[in-house]
């Protein structure tokens, strides 16, 4: 069983980590810890129209956040705050409450399926997405608000 948890796909994934780093001028950043292992995530978002056009992320974690992290640094440029949640939401389910894996442009996050047999690693594998949704949630807002005003001149 442990072999499926860290299985060669997994694995691939924290080789090959995108968008690593911190984005210079961020319209919101979200540091978020799971408090049982130390894993750490910094994500770095810009938001235009409602979506993501920029992100890096510093990721300090286990190999199966290190993975989640992977998957969302893969896909997240062009998504919006409801995908992103979205997939937060079906990760947890998947994890938590035997749900189906995320589907659309994170349905990779279904090669961590098997970590659901290991409670102690779900806050770790949760953090890149908890850190995005709360990035972006704070970016749109922004942004909303920037495009409010702009609009009463």
């Amino acid at each position: 069983m442990i072999d499926d948890l860290y299985s060669a796909r997994i694995l691939g994934l924290v080789a090959n980590m995108p968008r690593a780093g911190r984005l210079v001028a961020p319209d919101a950043s979200s540091e978020k810890t799971a408090k049982l292992c130390g894993s750490r995530i910094i994500v770095d978002v810009t938001v235009a129209d409602g979506r993501v056009s920029d992100f890096a992320q510093d990721v300090t974690a286990c190999a199966l956040g290190q993975a989640s992290a992977a998957i969302l640094g893969a896909q997240v440029v062009g998504a919006d705050l409801s995908e992103i949640e979205l997939a937060r939401d079906a990760l947890r389910a998947m994890l938590k409450s035997n749900g189906s894996p995320p589907a659309g442009r994170f349905s990779e996050l279904a090669v961590l399926e098997p970590v659901k047999d290991y409670p102690a690693r779900h806050a770790s594998t949760l953090l890149a997405f908890e850190a995005a949704v709360e990035a972006v949630r704070t970016a749109t807002a922004a942004d909303q608000t920037r495009t409010r005003r702009a609009g009463a001149a």
